[in-house]
């Protein structure tokens, strides 16, 4: 249901604020944003406390031992649920990348910036700041009273409370930020202590200043100024994209505009009331037309709805549509832009899921002993030595038998077999022997071979090389 006002209020409120003309939007400035409700704003308010649930939930999260998502810079080693991922992975984290660029570049041919008025952090941080500013310093008219009139008591109880219940936010946005990188836990028992590591208190400290600068104080100017997405997405636009639009032709002339001659015998649905440019977290009057600023959240369309609904007047004067829907043409969903990023998508995520299923659950590095180049033994056979490290990232104990060819009467000595549990890595120094008279030359190729004693399709084989004297002619 559609929250309802009273439409003296709209009057009320305009005449508090004195501001600029709504073609005019003071966005360098504080806006002073109206709280609304109505259907597009529950469905915000719905996504956005998923995402900070997720957000400040999952690293509270255990699997097995360790965290559910935990980016181990130390161990390098990246915890994502079940899986386990090193940086010779990396690629797989630029593919994911592009893949979410992808989907995003499909989405806003589709849908406009419905990410940035549903999901984008900036925006779901933004309007969980202003939600405490709404409740501790009251509704718009009175804020904008307020901060006019000479401070008092009243008024610095609350800007005090506001600004604690702020960084209270970022202080707990940037305590779960580094909770992703170290065990949750532990780093708020030694906060509490003031005995965590200066490292983990200077990310905390950044990112709760970083939070609170940008959810409270310059919100819209990162829209406006900072973030690229705002410049490149109109690019991706065209006249069958879905975006909230004002209908001129229903609703001009206004009902407040001084109509003359033949204007004045037609009056349009929009009383002028200024609403939608009220509860516009960017400041801007939708109806003059798409602009860049726009971030797609709707707040304007429940606005608008919510007067309509006032007046006795069809609801929809502002709505999601296309620039054909208002010229009275039909869109068309299936456009050639639209092919090509669906085909692109679907492509990546086919290779992905491949990739990922191909992926032998072991990594193996091999690297030769830096100490000597190769030892003779008194029986005349030569010896080189390789650091191995091993990393099992199933998740399941496998016993590995290690083998190794490429020369004539190649042999192992020590160990052949090794267990390793699972996310474990491993370091091995294994050595390898030949017969100095079978080597012809002073570097040979060589392979070792590892394979799952219990899963012989778990196999990793490396290739190094093995060196023995020069030999004279």
């Amino acid at each position: 249901m559609t929250q309802r006002i009273p439409l003296q209020n709209l009057t009320t409120e305009a005449a508090v604020e004195h501001h600029t003309p709504a073609s005019k939007p003071q966005q360098l400035g504080h806006i002073y944003v109206r709280e609304m409700r109505g259907f597009f704003q529950r469905i915000r308010r719905r996504s956005n406390w998923l995402l900070m649930a997720l957000y400040f939930g999952l690293p509270w999260i255990n699997w097995g031992d360790r965290p559910l998502v935990w980016f181990d810079l130390s161990a390098q080693e990246f915890h994502l649920f079940a899986a386990t991922f090193y940086p010779q992975d990396f690629i797989l984290l630029t593919w994911i990348l592009v893949l979410c660029a992808f989907g995003l570049f499909l989405i806003t041919v589709v849908a406009g910036r419905v990410w940035c008025g549903y999901s984008c952090p900036q925006s779901v941080w933004t309007f969980l700041f202003i939600w405490f500013e709404h409740r501790l310093e009251g509704p718009r008219h009175r804020r904008i009273r307020r901060d006019k009139a000479p401070r008092s008591l009243n008024t610095l109880w609350r800007k005090v409370a506001k600004h604690s219940a702020w960084l209270l936010i970022a202080l707990a946005t940037g305590v779960a930020f580094v909770g992703y990188f170290t065990p949750i836990r532990a780093l708020v028992v030694d906060l509490f202590a003031l005995d965590v590591h200066p490292l983990a208190l200077f990310w905390v400290g950044f990112f709760t200043l970083f939070t609170y600068l940008n959810a409270g104080w310059l919100r819209h100017q990162v829209c406006l100024h900072m973030c690229p997405y705002a410049r490149f997405q109109s690019a991706m636009f065209d006249a069958n994209t879905l975006i909230v639009s004002y209908d001129a032709a229903r609703g001009e002339p206004r009902r407040n505009t001084h109509q003359k001659g033949a204007e004045a015998t037609r009056v349009g649905d929009c009383i002028d009331c200024e609403l939608c440019v009220q509860v516009c977290p960017t400041g801007i009057d939708i109806r003059d037309g798409l602009q860049y600023e726009c971030i797609g959240c709707a707040a304007c369309v429940d606005a608008c709805d919510s007067v309509m609904a006032r007046v006795n007047k069809p609801l929809g004067l502002i709505r999601y549509t296309t620039e054909r829907a208002l010229e009275g043409k039909i869109t068309r969903f299936w456009r050639p832009q639209l092919f090509v990023y669906a085909g692109a998508l679907l492509s990546m995520v086919a290779l992905l899921i491949g990739f990922l299923n191909a992926r032998v659950p072991i990594d193996v590095e091999v690297a030769r002993d830096r100490q000597a180049l190769f030892e003779s033994a008194e029986d005349g056979h030569i010896v080189n030595y390789y650091n191995v490290t091993l990393r099992n990232q199933d998740t399941q104990v496998h016993r590995y038998a290690l083998t190794a060819t490429g020369l004539p009467g190649l042999r192992l000595r020590g160990m052949d077999t090794i267990e390793v549990a699972a996310f474990e890595t491993r370091h091995l120094r294994v050595s390898l022997t030949a017969d100095g008279e079978l080597l012809t030359q002073p570097s040979h190729p060589v392979e070792l071979r590892f394979v799952a004693l219990d899963d012989p399709s778990i196999t990793n084989v490396s290739e190094t090389r093995f060196l023995g004297p020069l030999r004279s002619e």
